[in-house]
C-alpha cells in the first residue's frame, strides 16, 4: 500500500528540513509526540529510535491512543529529504520519505508511505486509522512552527529597518 499526504508551507524548504530533521526534538516541538528514545546512532548521522505518538480520537477531551514503533531515521540534506524505515511495531517494514520541495514563495512537504504487510487490508486499516492522522498532525504542527518563524523573522527585520 502506497499513500501520501502533503501540504504547502509558507516557509523556505531548508527551514522546514532543519526543523524536522532532528527526531529527538520532536517531543519538544510536537504536542502529540510523547517520546523519542534514541537506541543507537549511526556513523553517517542516522539513528535507531523508539517513537511514541498519540493518535487523537476526540480532541475536545484529549482522548487518544498511544502508538509506538521503532524506526531507523536519517536525513538526506542534499535532496532536502528525510527518510524512515520502520523496524518494529504495527508498521514494521514501512518506508517513509519526506520530500520538501520549493513551491511558490515557500515549499510543498509530502510524506510518502510505502507499506506492504502480508495482509493488504491491515495496511489500509493502519494507514487510514493511524498513519495518516498522525502524519497529518505532524505536518500541520511543523507548518505552524515554520510559518511562525518566518513571520517572527520578518517582523524583527521590519522593526530593525525602520
Amino acid at each position: 500500500m502506497r499513500s501520501a499526504i502533503g501540504m504547502d508551507v509558507d516557509a523556505p524548504p531548508r527551514l522546514v528540513f532543519e526543523l524536522a530533521r532532528d527526531v529527538e526534538r520532536w517531543p519538544d516541538l510536537l504536542p502529540h509526540y510523547l517520546r523519542v528514545h534514541v537506541a543507537a546512532r549511526e556513523a553517517a548521522g542516522g539513528v535507531i529510535a523508539q517513537m511514541v505518538a498519540v493518535r487523537t480520537f476526540v480532541p475536545a477531551i484529549g482522548l487518544g491512543l498511544p502508538v509506538a514503533w521503532r524506526a531507523r531515521a536519517w536525513a538526506e540534506p542534499e535532496a532536502v529529504r528525510l527518510r524512515f524505515r520502520h523496524l518494529g511495531g504495527a508498521t514494521a517494514g514501512m518506508d517513509v520519505t519526506w520530500r520538501i520541495e520549493p513551491a511558490g514563495s515557500g515549499c510543498r512537504v509530502t510524506i510518502e508511505h510505502d507499506f506492504r504487510p502480508r495482509l493488504p487490508l491491515w495496511g489500509l486499516l493502519v494507514d487510514r486509522l493511524f498513519v495518516r492522522p498522525i502524519a497529518g498532525r505532524t505536518l500541520k504542527t511543523f507548518r505552524a512552527i515554520a510559518e511562525a518563524a518566518v513571520r517572527s523573522d520578518g517582523a524583527a527585520t521590519a522593526n530593525t529597518t525602520t
